[in-house]
C-alpha cells in the first residue's frame, strides 16, 4: 500500500498480483478504481473512473463505488420523497442513497491488503439519522477479487433500521470493438421490479428473465429480488471473462429480499452499474429488505466482487 497522486487526488494504492486498487478512505470510504494487468501487458479497467473530473463534486462523480447508507435508493414517507419514518414514528429527512457517500470518514487502519474507515457524521447526517452508532467500511483486496464489509454497531438502546448497498460502476464494454449488446447478465431472482414515482415497487411484465442483455435499454434501472442464489454474473455473451457480484453469508443481513439493481446513465455511458443492496429501495416504508440492529449489538453486510 502506498500514497500516490492520481489525477490531482491523493489516493491510496494497493497492488495484489495483477490487480491494482485505488481508494480514498476519507472521502466516503470510496473505492476509486480497479484494473487488471493482462498477460499481453495491457490493462483492463474493471471498476470505472472517468477522466477530467476536477470540476465535478466528488460525490457526483460517476465512478468507483459510492457507499449507500443507511438506505439505498430513494426514501419516501406517504409519497413524499426524501423522507423516512423511523422506528419511533418520527419522520426525518433522508437524501437519495443516504448520506455516507457525501460524508467524511476517518481512516482507522490500513495494511498491505486492506483498510477500515469509520463514518464521522456531520450535521446533515445527524438530522437524518440521529442515533448512537458507529458505521465502518472494510475493504479486503486479493489478486482477482475484493471483499467489502459494511458494519453498523448500535451503541444505544433504540433499535436501528437500515438497508444499505453499493453502487459499483463497472467498465462496460471492456473489449475494443464490442458494444453493450455483446454482454449479458445472469441473476438468480424470482421477481423483477421498477421503482414507481410514489416509492412503491412496480412489477415488471412476465418474461423479463428471457432478455438479460445490457444492450436492451429497458433493462436499466431494474430491481431483481426474491433471490434464489447469492451471485449475479455478467460478461460477454460467449460466457468468458465473467465478473461475479456475490452476497456473503451473514445471517444478520442475508435474506430473500436482498436485491441486485442494474442501472446506467445513458446509452453512451462508459459504464454499467451492478449494485448489491440489502433490500429494494424505500425499504423503511414498504418493509421489504428492511433490517434491524438491536440495542448493543452489530450487523455486517458483506459483498465480494471477483473475476470468475
Amino acid at each position: 500500500m502506498e500514497m500516490i497522486d492520481y489525477n490531482g487526488m491523493q489516493l491510496m494504492r494497493w497492488k495484489s498480483g495483477p490487480s491494482t486498487f485505488f481508494a480514498d478512505p476519507e472521502k466516503g470510504a470510496r473505492l476509486i478504481s480497479w484494473n487488471i494487468r493482462m498477460s499481453d501487458g495491457t490493462y483492463r479497467d474493471v471498476i470505472h473512473w472517468p477522466e477530467n473530473v476536477e470540476s465535478t463534486p466528488f460525490s457526483k462523480i460517476r465512478g468507483g463505488n459510492p457507499i449507500l447508507f443507511p438506505f439505498a435508493g430513494r426514501s419516501f414517507h406517504k409519497g413524499q420523497v426524501g423522507s423516512w419514518r423511523d422506528g419511533q414514528g418520527i419522520v426525518r429527512p433522508m437524501p437519495k442513497n443516504g448520506f455516507a457517500r457525501d460524508s467524511h470518514f476517518e481512516l482507522i487502519s490500513a495494511s498491505e491488503r486492506s483498510f477500515i474507515a469509520q463514518l464521522r457524521p456531520d450535521a446533515a447526517a445527524i438530522e437524518a439519522y440521529p442515533f448512537d452508532y458507529t458505521f465502518r467500511v472494510c475493504y479486503e483486496f486479493t489478486d482477482v477479487a475484493f471483499r467489502v464489509y459494511l458494519t453498523l454497531e448500535n451503541l444505544g438502546e433504540e433499535v436501528l433500521l437500515w438497508s444499505a448497498g453499493h453502487h459499483f460502476y463497472f467498465t462496460l464494454p471492456w473489449h475494443e470493438g464490442l458494444a453493450r449488446k455483446d454482454y449479458r447478465y445472469q441473476v438468480p431472482a424470482k421477481k423483477c421490479y421498477t421503482h414507481a414515482p410514489d416509492g412503491s415497487l412496480q412489477n415488471i411484465i412476465k418474461g423479463w428473465e428471457k432478455d438479460l442483455s445490457f444492450g436492451n435499454a429497458d433493462n436499466s434501472d431494474r430491481i431483481y429480488t426474491r433471490l434464489t442464489g447469492d451471485t449475479l454474473r455478467f460478461g460477454p455473451n460467449g460466457g468468458e471473462e465473467d465478473i461475479g457480484v456475490r452476497f456473503l453469508n451473514d445471517e444478520s443481513t442475508l435474506s430473500a429480499w436482498n436485491s441486485f439493481l442494474v442501472w446506467t446513465e445513458s446509452a453512451d455511458s462508459a459504464f454499467y452499474c451492478v449494485e448489491p443492496w440489502m433490500g429494494p429501495p424505500n425499504s423503511p416504508e414498504h418493509g421489504k429488505g428492511l433490517h434491524a440492529v438491536n440495542a448493543r449489538s452489530s450487523a455486517t453486510f458483506g459483498v465480494e466482487v471477483s473475476l470468475i
